[in-house]
């Protein structure tokens, strides 16, 4: 008679989440747009690293990009314009224990919602924010964008863009306790893949630009990005983003970069005849402003009143 050792013992996980434990709804993209792609490699990274829906939060503005949180079997909170970071900030300050993701696009990051992003930056709270930057105005039907290149004929200029684009990554950069900046490409899923992946498991705020496909409204452009591989260099580096085999035969051009050198990521960031696919830079010991918002969570309420009394006391007269 065969049977199981009695010593042998399998502790099965509580609750295993495939895919479909992410998956909400039919996205409602345009066929060809670079967004299908990014929430393919979300829902891939919530389910290999298990994080229950219920305590992960995505947050978002306004774009064609903002519509991420509907395709989310999770918490989301669909913003206003350029107000993705207060409320993300918000919810990571009081509630340490979430998986925070911010999901932006070019014109919601770096037009309006500018201000809020710097200092998102700055307070360096452990939030992962995916920008994905397409260089146009998708949703409300092709106008510039802060990252239109000069001469980018739209709607609101149909002779061309006459000022030169917001660089989302020397901007990053350029912010005081940046803490991780990365930049990948839609149609390369290894790398985006990895890239989100790393960028989830940095402690801090994570920065990725997403370059992403519009094919309604930017044929030529995607046309151009993606068929041109010798406008395109893999950042190579043991600290850096590991790319996969099929990306590094793809791409045959490496550049070899250490993501602590933020001076070498600047100037890779300035770079206008290549786009850098990797890590531009990364300080895991950078401030980290949410680490101060929780100390008081497991209070009592008797013990907050007592504390917002304690503070209140010191300005009696």
């Amino acid at each position: 008679m065969f049977g199981i050792k009695q010593d042998f013992v399998c502790e099965l996980p509580k609750k295993y989440y495939t895919l479909s434990d992410y998956e909400k709804g039919v996205a409602r993209w345009c066929p060809g747009c670079g967004d299908h792609a990014v929430l393919s490699a979300v829902q891939r990274l919530c389910r290999e690293e298990q994080l229950p829906p219920e305590k992960t939060v995505f947050v978002s503005g306004i774009g064609c990009s903002s519509r991420f949180p509907h395709y989310m079997n999770t918490y989301g909170f669909h913003g206003l314009h350029g107000r993705a970071f207060p409320v993300a900030c918000g919810v990571k300050f009081r509630r340490p224990d979430l998986n925070v993701f911010v999901i932006t696009g070019d014109g919601d990051c770096c037009s309006i919602g500018a201000g809020a992003w710097i200092h998102a930056i700055r307070y360096n709270m452990n939030i992962t924010t995916i920008m994905f930057d397409n260089q146009i105005y998708g949703m409300t039907k092709k106008q510039t964008s802060p990252t239109s290149r000069l001469g980018t004929i739209s709607n609101t200029h149909p002779t061309g863009s006459v000022l030169p684009p917001v660089n989302p990554l020397q901007t990053s950069l350029g912010m005081s306790n940046v803490s991780f900046v990365a930049q990948t490409a839609d149609w390369v899923p290894g790398h985006l893949f990895a890239t989100i992946k790393a960028a989830y498991e940095h402690p801090g705020f994570s920065f990725i630009k997403v370059i992403m496909r519009c094919s309604k409204f930017m044929g030529p452009l995607v046309e151009e990005m993606t068929t041109n591989r010798d406008a395109i260099s893999i950042l190579a580096h043991e600290n850096g983003i590991q790319a996969d085999d099929g990306t590094l035969r793809a791409y045959k051009k490496h550049h070899i970069h250490d993501p602590s050198d933020i001076n070498a990521a600047r100037e890779l960031a300035e770079d206008k005849e290549t786009s850098y696919l990797g890590l531009f830079y990364q300080n895991k010991e950078a401030l980290r402003y949410d680490l101060y918002g929780a100390h008081n969570l497991g209070f009592t309420p008797e013990e907050k009143i007592a504390a917002v009394n304690a503070q209140l006391d010191k300005y009696a007269v």
